[in-house]
Protein backbone atom coordinates (compact mmCIF):
# COMPACT_ATOMS: atom_id res chain seq x y z
CA UNK A 1 0.00 0.00 0.00
CA UNK A 2 1.32 3.48 -1.21
CA UNK A 3 0.35 5.86 1.52
CA UNK A 4 0.24 9.83 0.44
CA UNK A 5 0.93 12.38 3.82
CA UNK A 6 -0.16 15.83 3.42
CA UNK A 7 -1.17 17.23 6.33
CA UNK A 8 -1.37 20.30 8.10
CA UNK A 9 0.28 21.03 11.65
CA UNK A 10 -1.26 20.51 14.69
CA UNK A 11 -0.83 23.70 16.45
CA UNK A 12 1.21 23.36 19.52
CA UNK A 13 2.46 20.18 19.49
CA UNK A 14 3.96 19.30 15.91
CA UNK A 15 4.66 20.84 12.74
CA UNK A 16 3.11 19.68 9.23
CA UNK A 17 6.34 18.37 8.16
CA UNK A 18 6.67 16.19 11.58
CA UNK A 19 3.53 14.85 11.28
CA UNK A 20 4.09 13.70 7.32
CA UNK A 21 7.10 12.16 8.51
CA UNK A 22 5.52 10.47 11.03
CA UNK A 23 2.37 9.16 8.51
CA UNK A 24 5.44 7.61 6.33
CA UNK A 25 6.76 5.61 9.33
CA UNK A 26 3.81 4.45 10.40
CA UNK A 27 2.82 3.24 6.47
CA UNK A 28 7.01 1.59 6.27
CA UNK A 29 6.43 -0.36 9.45
CA UNK A 30 3.19 -1.97 8.25
CA UNK A 31 4.83 -3.07 4.89
CA UNK A 32 4.21 -0.13 2.61
CA UNK A 33 5.36 2.81 1.00
CA UNK A 34 4.74 6.14 2.02
CA UNK A 35 5.52 10.29 0.11
CA UNK A 36 5.73 13.41 3.03
CA UNK A 37 4.15 16.00 1.40
CA UNK A 38 2.98 18.75 4.15
CA UNK A 39 0.86 21.28 3.90
CA UNK A 40 -0.45 24.41 4.50
CA UNK A 41 -3.60 26.52 3.61
CA UNK A 42 -2.43 30.19 3.42
CA UNK A 43 -1.59 30.60 7.09
CA UNK A 44 1.48 29.59 9.50
CA UNK A 45 3.60 27.47 8.03
CA UNK A 46 2.75 28.33 4.60
CA UNK A 47 6.44 29.31 4.58
CA UNK A 48 7.93 26.30 5.92
CA UNK A 49 6.01 23.69 3.19
CA UNK A 50 7.25 26.04 0.47
CA UNK A 51 10.87 25.76 0.86
CA UNK A 52 11.37 27.30 3.80
CA UNK A 53 13.10 30.80 4.50
CA UNK A 54 16.68 31.37 3.03
CA UNK A 55 16.66 35.36 3.80
CA UNK A 56 16.38 37.41 7.05
CA UNK A 57 14.97 41.06 6.83
CA UNK A 58 14.87 43.42 9.90
CA UNK A 59 11.58 45.35 9.44
CA UNK A 60 8.99 46.65 11.64
CA UNK A 61 6.64 44.01 13.98
CA UNK A 62 3.30 44.85 14.45
CA UNK A 63 3.55 47.33 17.22
CA UNK A 64 6.53 49.16 15.91
CA UNK A 65 9.27 47.34 17.34
CA UNK A 66 11.71 46.11 14.74
CA UNK A 67 11.65 42.15 14.03
CA UNK A 68 14.05 39.98 12.40
CA UNK A 69 11.94 38.27 9.69
CA UNK A 70 12.51 35.29 7.59
CA UNK A 71 11.45 35.00 3.60
CA UNK A 72 12.04 32.74 0.70
CA UNK A 73 13.73 34.29 -2.80
CA UNK A 74 13.86 31.48 -5.36
CA UNK A 75 14.94 32.43 -8.77
CA UNK A 76 12.42 35.39 -9.25
CA UNK A 77 9.74 33.91 -7.03
CA UNK A 78 9.38 35.06 -3.45
CA UNK A 79 7.61 33.78 -0.47
CA UNK A 80 7.06 35.54 2.40
CA UNK A 81 4.77 34.56 5.56
CA UNK A 82 2.91 37.70 6.48
CA UNK A 83 3.29 36.24 10.49
CA UNK A 84 6.99 36.10 10.27
CA UNK A 85 6.73 40.39 10.42
CA UNK A 86 3.02 41.19 11.48
CA UNK A 87 2.22 38.46 13.68
CA UNK A 88 -0.03 37.99 16.58
CA UNK A 89 2.40 35.83 18.20
CA UNK A 90 5.22 38.77 17.39
CA UNK A 91 2.40 41.17 19.80
CA UNK A 92 2.56 38.85 22.43
CA UNK A 93 -0.54 37.63 21.79
CA UNK A 94 -4.01 38.66 22.24
CA UNK A 95 -3.42 40.11 25.79
CA UNK A 96 -0.63 41.90 24.64
CA UNK A 97 -1.71 43.05 21.56
CA UNK A 98 -2.71 46.65 20.78
CA UNK A 99 -5.49 45.89 18.41
CA UNK A 100 -5.81 49.82 17.21
CA UNK A 101 -2.47 50.25 16.27
CA UNK A 102 -1.31 46.47 15.55
CA UNK A 103 0.26 47.64 11.30
CA UNK A 104 1.06 45.68 8.27
CA UNK A 105 4.24 47.71 7.69
CA UNK A 106 6.40 45.02 8.08
CA UNK A 107 4.78 43.07 5.95
CA UNK A 108 4.88 45.78 3.04
CA UNK A 109 8.83 46.29 3.90
CA UNK A 110 8.97 42.57 2.82
CA UNK A 111 7.01 42.81 -0.83
CA UNK A 112 9.26 46.04 -1.68
CA UNK A 113 12.16 44.24 -0.45
CA UNK A 114 11.60 41.34 -2.65
CA UNK A 115 10.89 42.78 -5.58
CA UNK A 116 13.97 45.50 -5.00
CA UNK A 117 16.05 42.45 -5.47
CA UNK A 118 14.44 41.17 -8.64
CA UNK A 119 11.49 39.35 -7.74
CA UNK A 120 8.82 38.98 -10.46
CA UNK A 121 5.95 37.01 -8.68
CA UNK A 122 5.40 37.12 -5.22
CA UNK A 123 3.58 34.80 -2.88
CA UNK A 124 2.24 36.54 0.50
CA UNK A 125 0.78 34.39 2.82
CA UNK A 126 -1.57 36.16 5.11
CA UNK A 127 -2.35 33.93 8.26
CA UNK A 128 -1.73 34.61 11.58
CA UNK A 129 -1.78 38.32 12.15
CA UNK A 130 -1.84 40.87 14.87
CA UNK A 131 -3.39 43.45 12.28
CA UNK A 132 -7.17 44.84 11.57
CA UNK A 133 -5.37 48.24 9.45
CA UNK A 134 -7.03 46.83 6.34
CA UNK A 135 -3.53 46.46 4.63
CA UNK A 136 -3.00 50.48 4.93
CA UNK A 137 0.07 49.96 6.66
CA UNK A 138 2.28 47.37 4.06
CA UNK A 139 0.43 49.71 1.24
CA UNK A 140 2.30 52.81 2.77
CA UNK A 141 5.59 50.71 2.91
CA UNK A 142 5.44 49.77 -0.33
CA UNK A 143 5.78 52.86 -2.17
CA UNK A 144 4.21 54.05 -5.36
CA UNK A 145 2.27 51.17 -6.71
CA UNK A 146 3.63 51.68 -10.06
CA UNK A 147 6.68 49.40 -8.75
CA UNK A 148 4.41 46.29 -8.83
CA UNK A 149 2.56 46.98 -12.50
CA UNK A 150 5.09 44.17 -13.73
CA UNK A 151 4.94 42.03 -10.97
CA UNK A 152 2.31 39.04 -10.24
CA UNK A 153 0.81 38.99 -6.50
CA UNK A 154 -0.65 36.00 -5.07
CA UNK A 155 -2.11 36.59 -1.97
CA UNK A 156 -2.47 32.59 0.20
CA UNK A 157 -5.87 33.31 2.10
CA UNK A 158 -7.12 30.70 4.57
CA UNK A 159 -10.75 32.55 4.58
CA UNK A 160 -13.12 34.00 2.39
CA UNK A 161 -14.38 36.61 5.06
CA UNK A 162 -15.72 40.17 3.67
CA UNK A 163 -13.24 43.70 4.06
CA UNK A 164 -15.38 44.91 6.58
CA UNK A 165 -16.21 41.88 7.54
CA UNK A 166 -12.73 41.41 9.67
CA UNK A 167 -12.83 43.41 12.29
CA UNK A 168 -16.58 41.69 13.71
CA UNK A 169 -15.06 38.35 12.93
CA UNK A 170 -11.18 38.41 14.02
CA UNK A 171 -10.97 41.39 16.20
CA UNK A 172 -12.12 39.25 19.30
CA UNK A 173 -8.99 36.91 18.87
CA UNK A 174 -6.27 39.76 18.80
CA UNK A 175 -7.18 41.37 22.04
CA UNK A 176 -10.18 43.83 20.44
CA UNK A 177 -12.92 45.03 23.44
CA UNK A 178 -16.51 45.39 21.90
CA UNK A 179 -15.95 49.03 21.65
CA UNK A 180 -12.83 48.66 19.72
CA UNK A 181 -14.17 46.12 17.15
CA UNK A 182 -16.99 48.84 15.97
CA UNK A 183 -13.85 51.48 15.64
CA UNK A 184 -12.00 49.33 13.47
CA UNK A 185 -15.15 48.22 11.85
CA UNK A 186 -15.65 51.92 10.89
CA UNK A 187 -12.05 52.45 9.85
CA UNK A 188 -12.27 49.29 7.07
CA UNK A 189 -15.35 50.52 6.14
CA UNK A 190 -13.70 54.14 5.33
CA UNK A 191 -10.93 52.35 4.09
CA UNK A 192 -12.75 50.43 1.58
CA UNK A 193 -14.10 53.90 0.50
CA UNK A 194 -10.30 55.26 0.16
CA UNK A 195 -9.06 52.30 -1.70
CA UNK A 196 -11.85 52.70 -4.09
CA UNK A 197 -10.96 56.28 -4.69
CA UNK A 198 -7.03 55.56 -5.24
CA UNK A 199 -7.27 52.25 -7.19
CA UNK A 200 -10.76 52.20 -8.43
CA UNK A 201 -10.85 48.55 -7.02
CA UNK A 202 -14.05 47.86 -4.78
CA UNK A 203 -13.08 45.59 -1.64
CA UNK A 204 -16.36 45.52 -0.13
CA UNK A 205 -17.50 42.17 -1.15
CA UNK A 206 -14.03 40.54 -2.66
CA UNK A 207 -14.13 37.14 -1.48
CA UNK A 208 -11.34 36.67 1.29
CA UNK A 209 -10.86 40.44 0.93
CA UNK A 210 -10.94 40.20 5.11
CA UNK A 211 -7.98 37.58 5.28
CA UNK A 212 -5.68 38.93 7.92
CA UNK A 213 -7.37 42.27 9.43
CA UNK A 214 -8.02 43.15 5.51
CA UNK A 215 -4.26 42.88 4.81
CA UNK A 216 -5.75 40.93 1.76
CA UNK A 217 -8.47 43.50 0.41
CA UNK A 218 -5.15 46.02 0.83
CA UNK A 219 -3.37 44.09 -1.43
CA UNK A 220 -5.87 43.00 -4.09
CA UNK A 221 -6.50 47.06 -4.41
CA UNK A 222 -2.96 47.46 -5.60
CA UNK A 223 -3.79 44.24 -8.11
CA UNK A 224 -2.92 41.68 -6.06
CA UNK A 225 -5.08 38.11 -7.05
CA UNK A 226 -6.80 36.54 -3.31
CA UNK A 227 -6.93 32.78 -4.06
CA UNK A 228 -7.68 29.67 -1.84
CA UNK A 229 -4.26 29.12 -0.17
CA UNK A 230 -4.81 25.19 0.22
CA UNK A 231 -5.11 25.33 -3.88
CA UNK A 232 -1.77 27.38 -4.10
CA UNK A 233 0.18 25.08 -2.24
CA UNK A 234 -1.59 22.02 -3.49
CA UNK A 235 -0.33 23.55 -7.02
CA UNK A 236 3.21 25.03 -5.94
CA UNK A 237 4.20 21.33 -4.67
CA UNK A 238 2.20 19.08 -7.35
CA UNK A 239 -0.48 17.26 -5.22
CA UNK A 240 -2.65 15.89 -8.25
CA UNK A 241 1.00 14.45 -9.38
CA UNK A 242 2.08 12.68 -6.13
CA UNK A 243 -1.39 11.66 -5.45
CA UNK A 244 -1.17 9.03 -8.52
CA UNK A 245 -1.12 5.85 -7.97
CA UNK A 246 -1.84 6.10 -3.90
CA UNK A 247 -3.66 3.81 -2.41
CA UNK A 248 -4.62 6.12 0.49
CA UNK A 249 -3.97 9.59 1.44
CA UNK A 250 -3.84 10.83 5.22
CA UNK A 251 -4.48 14.31 6.03
CA UNK A 252 -4.95 16.68 9.42
CA UNK A 253 -4.54 19.01 11.45
CA UNK A 254 -4.54 19.77 15.91
CA UNK A 255 -9.10 20.16 15.76
CA UNK A 256 -11.02 18.69 13.29
CA UNK A 257 -14.31 21.01 13.00
CA UNK A 258 -16.75 22.29 10.22
CA UNK A 259 -14.28 24.80 9.31
CA UNK A 260 -11.64 22.29 8.57
CA UNK A 261 -13.57 22.02 5.12
CA UNK A 262 -13.72 25.71 4.58
CA UNK A 263 -10.32 26.42 2.60
CA UNK A 264 -8.47 24.80 5.10
CA UNK A 265 -5.90 21.70 4.58
CA UNK A 266 -8.17 18.89 5.43
CA UNK A 267 -10.79 19.65 3.46
CA UNK A 268 -8.96 21.48 0.45
CA UNK A 269 -6.92 18.20 -0.11
CA UNK A 270 -9.52 15.72 0.59
CA UNK A 271 -11.16 17.32 -2.62
CA UNK A 272 -8.27 16.72 -4.55
CA UNK A 273 -7.80 12.88 -3.50
CA UNK A 274 -11.49 12.49 -3.94
CA UNK A 275 -11.31 13.69 -7.58
CA UNK A 276 -8.53 10.93 -8.29
CA UNK A 277 -10.39 8.78 -6.22
CA UNK A 278 -7.71 7.97 -3.55
CA UNK A 279 -9.86 7.33 -0.17
CA UNK A 280 -9.19 9.70 2.63
CA UNK A 281 -7.55 9.16 6.20
CA UNK A 282 -8.08 11.95 8.89
CA UNK A 283 -6.17 12.13 11.59
CA UNK A 284 -6.82 14.76 13.94
CA UNK A 285 -5.97 15.83 17.40
CA UNK A 286 -9.67 16.43 18.72
CA UNK A 287 -12.74 15.89 16.46
CA UNK A 288 -15.40 18.04 17.99
CA UNK A 289 -18.38 16.23 18.63
CA UNK A 290 -20.72 17.98 15.22
CA UNK A 291 -18.39 15.51 13.31
CA UNK A 292 -18.58 11.96 15.21
CA UNK A 293 -19.90 9.57 12.53
CA UNK A 294 -19.33 12.03 9.63
CA UNK A 295 -16.08 11.51 8.48
CA UNK A 296 -13.48 8.64 8.38
CA UNK A 297 -11.12 10.55 11.26
CA UNK A 298 -9.39 9.19 13.87
CA UNK A 299 -8.51 11.52 17.25
CA UNK A 300 -5.67 10.89 19.07
CA UNK A 301 -7.11 12.17 22.48
CA UNK A 302 -9.85 9.38 22.10
CA UNK A 303 -7.18 6.76 20.93
CA UNK A 304 -4.32 7.68 23.62
CA UNK A 305 -5.21 10.14 26.16
CA UNK A 306 -5.06 13.75 26.53
CA UNK A 307 -1.15 13.48 27.65
CA UNK A 308 0.44 11.01 25.76
CA UNK A 309 -1.57 12.96 22.42
CA UNK A 310 -0.68 16.31 23.24
CA UNK A 311 3.34 15.14 24.57
CA UNK A 312 3.97 12.96 21.48
CA UNK A 313 2.02 13.64 18.64
CA UNK A 314 3.97 12.53 15.99
CA UNK A 315 4.45 8.84 17.32
CA UNK A 316 0.35 8.49 18.10
CA UNK A 317 -0.05 9.71 14.47
CA UNK A 318 2.58 7.23 13.50
CA UNK A 319 0.76 4.56 15.33
CA UNK A 320 -2.69 4.67 13.52
CA UNK A 321 -1.21 5.03 10.18
CA UNK A 322 0.42 1.74 11.24
CA UNK A 323 -2.72 0.25 12.40
CA UNK A 324 -5.02 1.45 8.97
CA UNK A 325 -2.25 -0.02 7.11
CA UNK A 326 -1.83 -3.29 8.31
CA UNK A 327 -5.84 -3.67 8.07
CA UNK A 328 -6.22 -3.08 4.81
CA UNK A 329 -2.89 -5.33 3.77
CA UNK A 330 -5.26 -7.81 5.57
CA UNK A 331 -8.28 -7.18 3.77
Amino acid sequence: MHVVAAPDKFRGTASAAEVADAVVRGARAAGGTGTALPMADGGEGTLAVLGGANRRSTVTGPLGEPVEAGWRLEGTTAVIEMAAASGLLLAGGAEENQPLDATTAGTGELVREAVEVGARRVIVAVGGSATTDGGLGALRAMGSSARYRSVELLVACDVRTRFTDAAEVFGPQKGASPAQVEMLRRRLVRLAQQYEEDFGVDVVDLPRAGAAGGLAGGLAALGAELVDGIDLVAEELGLDEVLEGADLMVTGEGQLDATSWEGKVVGGVSAYAAATGVPVLVVAGRIHADLAGRTDAVSLLERFGVERAMSDTAACVEAVVAEVVTEAAGR
